[in-house]
């Protein structure tokens, strides 16, 4: 008798919940597919059968990271003022790190040696990149700030992801005053430097 095959989309869908639980709660040390499968309700051979391997679950960690960074930054509120969308833009940025560390660290860090993205995993990103050009784009033509806006967006993205990253590790301060202040001067000292001719 054939055996029954168990893949579906209702354990995809709890094998990737599983999964960014069980990072939430255990870190990165602790994701391990025996970990993923206990919390999905599942057996070990089910969660390899829907997710190839430990590199397939971390891969759809990847990408569920990124969809829901889109999802954040989309959700930014339109304004008139294309140097406060940015600072909003980054303050979004700041919230998904800090309410996300270990699920950011595997979208920037890569901490898991057996995942090395491929290009499509690379694109997976190509939505927050998108999301940052225009808002630089709007600043350029409005006449805010001066340069290329791909550049300027990716160097926003990068510093605004390493402040938020050293906020987290508590290398801005110790209390919400400080890192507040910290986190707003990088920013601002940063759009300044991008209004310069």
């Amino acid at each position: 008798m054939p055996r029954v095959k168990q893949r579906t989309d209702s354990l995809q869908e709890r094998g990737l919940a599983s999964a960014l639980a069980v990072l939430d709660e255990e870190g990165v040390a602790g994701l391990t597919t025996r970990a993923v499968a206990r919390r999905a309700e599942a057996s070990v051979p089910a969660i390899y059968e829907v997710f190839g391997d430990k590199a397939g679950i971390v891969r759809e960690v990847f990408f569920e990271g990124f969809r829901v960074l889109a999802e954040r930054l989309e959700a930014v509120p339109a304004t008139p003022d294309p140097l406060e969308g940015l600072r909003q833009l980054a303050e979004a940025f700041r919230r998904f790190i800090l309410d996300h560390p270990v699920l950011a660290e595997v979208m920037f860090a890569r901490p898991f040696a057996d995942f090395d993205p491929s290009q499509e995993e690379i694109r997976a990103g190509l939505q927050v990149r998108k999301i940052f050009v225009t808002h630089a784009r709007n600043a350029v033509n409005s006449g805010h700030l001066t340069g290329d806006p791909t550049d300027i967006a990716l160097v926003f993205f990068t510093i605004t992801e390493g402040l938020a990253t050293a906020e987290k590790a508590h290398r801005l301060g110790n209390s919400p005053q400080s890192t507040n202040r910290r986190f707003r001067l990088g920013i601002n000292t940063l759009i300044t430097g991008f209004t310069q001719p």
